[in-house]
């Protein structure tokens, strides 16, 4: 998680700084020197170690006056300048944390809406937008950027992240890191790495060979890094290959600092360091602390850099790196101070704006969609559709001023009992609906009783289902059905009503053995702050639905690599994700899928999806043509051969080497047209993609490579063959 922590506009100067106003990496790196050799032995452990300043448990220390109720504080160095870090959770938006500071933030909506934008540009505004808010409120560390793959569909975060694609997922978190620190506040990129479950998720092992790692998880975070540069990153809980992410030497040393030249500084998950040691495994800040067996990188830490060369050094490199990142982002020059101005209309609109291109219009029978304004009877069922629309919960959980419209707690006596609570934001897509068909007889009907659903959709020309799936950190879903009988819901509403339309919120995919019956399926994710008018634009056409999925929606669980989560029937759920017992253990095999996630597995098995990586529908239509490729490069034609305006996104795949199949996306964009209109595409291909991991390099086949533009993963256009020379190299 960001933090076990529960948690605008900035000056104008500010918010318009441009890339040159701020130092370069090498000046930030002299600076960071500078300080270190003033320092104190004293001074040295300060910056290595964080607490939470909330009042959670009997046990939490009293924070300091100058922290934030948040994710975490650090102290800094008033004689040297260096501020205090004041830490908030998360990629979503400014968290919540119980309402502690009466204060509410913009919510995006879920990271898999943002992804299903494909939409790079205004990831980076929503990024810079949450930025915003957190500087105002004080904050000089987001703890944003999700960059774990979806390595199983029910994992309880898989709201959070940005698919199961490492070049997908790579870039968009990268340009929201990029937007978050515009605002000169540090952003994370989390969670590093295999962090593929909640259950077990403290001690979970991850075992993945190291080819299989770099092609997948860690390319997502490389890309991630490259384009964004985050001043830190956030080891993960679990282990991997035996060892605890948090004190993982080949992850934290060989990999992130060695391999990929990476000179920013490595903070703890929250309760996630197991000793001391982890610091010469490579990680550089414990975060709070208070959650660990012990404050490691406290007295013990000052004590073993006393008597031991290898501590020492460990202990200047920990602040050099500390140091760099926030001069590389100027928190010292840009201080940031509570009281700031939020424009809270205005960013509501960037959030609208990710939540219909977010939207995935999975399904369009007989034209059924966009309704008609002169639509005259329309039964709305379900899904608190009434009342708000649902967001996920756990640390990224952001509500707005007031808090949620409606909260439904799931009950329980542990600490953290107040997470397990379905949370909706005031954003009500019945009566959005009601504004966009002034003249129609609208009704309502919350699904509790079918038979009740099931009338009201006969006396109706259109019947709209709300269904919801919640999910939250610290708890996995059994399977990839709809909760609270919804699937039976949807099949009778169905079955009385063949105009019958589904709107889905949900954290992932799930399974719709209902499909058939329905004229018309609508993916909004959670949509955040303004998801009942983005929804309610999407239905009408308002809007023309634009976003493909960004992961693939399985036909069953029979097609998976695992058949169920690892753990899952003998393990308690328990947010904390503390070990039952002392010696617990658990492991999960990706060397199974290795790679090959998602689609990739698919192609590789031969199993078809219910709706493929890449899918999704629009009010209009369109066709790419033309392709033309070196390996290196790659361009062709898209055109609107429809009647309406609209946008696609232009999807380019190998789909072979050497002649064995072996499909991955090598390049995107999002397009827009006018009906009628075509435009020229040209992407770069990244050659990482084209290529394997063998003995810590790169190696790309001297053999025949064929790419093929596609609609989705499964439906690709004509093929074009090229021969590339083969090439060995390690890329930073």
């Amino acid at each position: 998680m960001s933090a076990m922590a529960i948690a605008l506009i900035a000056p104008l100067l500010i918010q318009a700084a441009s890339a040159a106003d701020a130092p370069s990496a090498s000046q930030a790196e002299a600076k960071a020197e500078a300080t270190l050799r003033q320092m104190t032995p004293q001074e040295k452990t300060i910056l290595t170690i964080g607490i939470m300043p909330l009042p959670i448990g009997p046990n939490a220390p009293k924070p300091p006056a100058e922290a934030i109720p948040g994710a975490g504080y650090i102290a800094g160095l008033p004689r040297l300048n260096v501020p205090s870090l004041r830490e908030t959770d998360a990629s979503l938006g400014v968290s919540y944390v119980f309402g502690l500071r009466k204060d509410g933030a913009t919510a995006l909506p879920s990271g898999l809406s943002m992804a299903s934008t494909w939409n790079s540009t205004l990831i980076e505004e929503g990024g810079r937008m949450i930025g915003s808010e957190a500087r105002a409120k004080g904050f000089n560390v987001l703890l944003a950027g999700g960059a774990n793959l979806m390595r199983d569909p029910r994992n309880g975060r898989n709201f959070e992240y940005l698919g199961e694609d490492p070049l997908l997922a790579g870039t968009l978190a990268g340009h929201a890191i990029r937007g978050v620190q515009s605002n000169h506040i540090i952003a994370t990129i989390k969670h590093f790495a295999l962090n593929g479950q909640e259950t077990g998720r403290k001690f979970v092992d991850s075992l993945i060979t190291p080819a299989a790692a770099h092609e997948s998880d860690l390319l997502a975070f490389k890309l991630g890094i490259e384009i964004g540069n985050p001043g830190s990153v956030m080891c993960a809980y679990n282990k991997v290959n035996g060892e605890n992410a948090c004190a993982n030497s080949w992850l934290l040393n060989d990999v992130l600092k060695k391999e990929w030249g990476y000179k920013g500084f490595v903070m703890s998950d929250w309760g996630a360091v197991p000793n001391l040691d982890a610091a010469l495994k490579g990680l550089d800040q414990q975060s709070g602390s208070e959650l660990d067996k012990a404050a490691y990188f406290g007295d013990a830490l000052a004590k073993a850099g006393r008597s031991s060369r290898a501590y020492a050094r460990r202990i200047d490199d920990m602040n050099k790196r500390i140091l760099w990142a926030i001069y590389d982002n100027d928190l010292d020059t840009n201080p940031a101070t509570p009281g700031g101005t939020i424009d809270f209309a205005a960013n509501a609109e960037v959030a609208r704006k990710v939540a219909e291109q977010g939207i995935v219009l999975l399904r369009n029978t007989k034209g059924i969609l966009p309704l008609a304004a002169s639509a005259k009877n329309i039964a709305v069922i379900g899904g608190y559709a009434d009342t708000g629309v649902l967001s996920g919960a756990g640390s990224s959980q952001v509500q707005g001023e007031g808090g949620p419209s409606v909260s439904v707690p799931l009950g329980g006596t542990s600490p953290w009992a107040v997470f397990f609570s379905q949370s909706f934001h005031k954003s009500n897509p019945l009566a959005a609906i009601r504004a966009l068909a002034p003249k129609a007889d609208i009704r309502f009907r919350d699904g509790r009783y079918i038979a009740e659903a099931v009338a009201q959709a006969k006396a109706a020309d259109v019947a709209i289902v709300f269904a919801t799936q919640w999910s939250t950190e610290g708890l996995d879903q059994p399977d990839l059905s709809l909760p609270n009988g919804q699937d039976a819901l949807i099949a009778a509403v169905a079955d009385a009503n063949p105009n019958t339309i589904v709107v889905l919120e949900t954290g992932g995919p799930v399974l719709m053995p209902w499909l058939e019956k329905t004229a018309a399926v609508i993916e909004a994710w959670y949509p955040g702050a303004k998801g009942g008018e983005a929804i309610a634009a999407a239905l009408f056409g308002k809007i023309n639905p634009s976003g493909r999925l960004p992961i693939t929606f399985p036909a069953s669980v029979d097609t998976l690599p695992r058949k169920a989560i690892d753990g899952f029937a003998d393990l308690e759920p328990d947010f904390a994700g503390d070990p039952p017992t002392p010696d617990a253990k658990l492991t999960t095999n990706y060397n199974i899928e290795g790679s090959d996630l998602g689609y990739r597995w698919n192609a590789r098995e031969g199993h078809k999806a219910l709706f493929p990586f890449g899918y999704g529908l629009s009010y209009t239509s369109f066709d790419s043509k033309n392709l033309v490729t070196d390996g290196k490069t790659a361009t062709f034609s898209v055109s609107n051969t429809g009647k309406v305006a609209g946008a696609t996104v232009a999807q380019l795949y190998l789909v072979s080497r050497a002649g064995n199949p072996k499909l991955r996306l090598v390049g995107f964009q999002r397009v827009e047209l006018e009906a009628g209109a075509s435009t020229s595409i040209s992407l770069s291909i990244d050659p990482r993609l084209l290529a394997d991991w063998r003995n810590g390099k790169w190696v790309l086949p001297d053999a025949e490579y064929v790419f093929a533009i596609g609609d989705n993963a499964e439906r690709l256009g004509a093929k074009v063959s090229v021969r590339l020379e083969g090439q060995r190299w390690v890329a930073r």
